[in-house]
């Protein structure tokens, strides 16, 4: 036992820090997944799971109410590591035979939907007068994995903090717009599990998202559609190498920027790896989905918590108008594939 009365007075505050960083913010975005869980018990709610029910939830309490300063620190730990840490625990529901389900046509779908979205929406944004920098970032949102690939384009591009922040609000307004709506579109399209799980994979932009959309219908469409996106994520150290190599032309420097590695695919993969070759009780299996399930309504209640509204009128009409465009070509080039293949 340490006596000495000045360590103790130097544990103590950071102790304090930590608690009062972290702890708010977990406690919010709790509460705000246990009134998704409440609400879908309602009437005319139990069509829609948690997931989806807790990023609206928090997009209106963030939006009507504000966001408390205090809570920031824990809900960006909800969004970033414990939501990753969430979609490692789903490789504990797939086998690699469930993995090669989406065969080497799927893989090509979602390399195509990626590449054709992001040249797309690039040429788009110039075409209309957005800044190149911002349009990079609207493109990698679109067309790989929403924030996280908006935050390592910025690794990069070195854009504006508005830019991130409207790129991060544009991206998280569509892909939401996605996961609700597209669970609505799969009998009007006349989509299967497997080639709905595909297309939301291959076009809806958070992983999170993703994943409430395709296990909306379906376990076997939110397998393949987790399989799809984590596909579509592990495409993004190339991506950001590319774009590197891009910002450097012409440039005197050299040092240029490390992409950061998806350490979380790589650990799903490991994971499912694992669950392939080891037999693993039933409930275990049971208690890890359950506690999968949870945070990923954590994590997508701190989504929605971050989703500022007004940031869409600080930078005007034709950037979000060249997100609305990028979310509709990337729909329809996926789904014209997924009914081509």
């Amino acid at each position: 036992m340490d006596l000495n009365p000045v360590n103790a007075e130097r544990k103590r505050p950071a102790l304090t820090s930590i608690s009062a960083g972290v702890v708010p913010g977990l406690v919010l975005v709790a509460m705000i997944a246990s009134v998704a869980y409440s609400a879908r018990g309602l009437s005319g709610l139990t069509l829609f799971s948690p997931m989806i029910l807790a990023v609206v939830a928090g997009m209106i309490y963030s939006n009507v109410l504000g966001l408390p300063a205090h809570a920031k620190a824990g809900i960006a730990f909800s969004q970033k590591r414990l939501l990753r840490f969430a979609i490692v625990l789903l490789g504990f529901q797939l086998t690699f035979g469930q993995v090669a389900g989406i065969g080497l046509g799927g893989v090509g779908i979602v390399a195509a939907t990626l590449g054709a979205t992001f040249l797309f929406t690039v040429a788009l944004g110039k075409l209309i007068g957005v800044e190149a920098k911002l349009a990079q970032l609207i493109a990698a949102g679109t067309s790989i994995c929403g924030a996280s690939a908006i935050v390592a384009t910025n690794i990069v591009t070195d854009a504006r903090d508005e830019d991130v922040t409207y790129a991060v609000a544009a991206i998280t307004l569509f892909g939401t717009v996605a996961m609700l709506g597209f669970p609505l579109l799969a009998p009007v399209f006349g989509l299967d599990q497997h080639a709905f799980g595909l297309w939301a994979g291959a076009s809806i932009h958070e992983v999170a998202q993703v994943i409430g959309a395709g296990f909306q219908n379906g376990t076997l469409a939110g397998e393949t559609a987790t399989v799809a996106k984590l596909t579509r994520v592990a495409m993004l150290a190339p991506m950001v190498i590319a774009l590197g190599l891009m910002a450097r032309r012409g440039s005197s420097d050299t040092s240029g920027a490390r992409p950061p590695l998806p350490w979380f695919v790589v650990a799903f993969v490991a994971v499912v790896a694992l669950n392939s070759l080891i037999a693993i009780p039933v409930q275990v299996h049971a208690a890890i989905a359950l506690a999968a399930q949870v945070m990923l309504t954590m994590g997508l209640a701190a989504m929605g918590l971050q989703a500022d509204i007004s940031q869409l009128r600080s930078r005007g009409l034709r950037p979000l108008m060249l997100a609305f465009s990028a979310f509709l070509f990337i729909a329809v080039f996926s789904l014209t594939l997924v009914k081509l293949v």
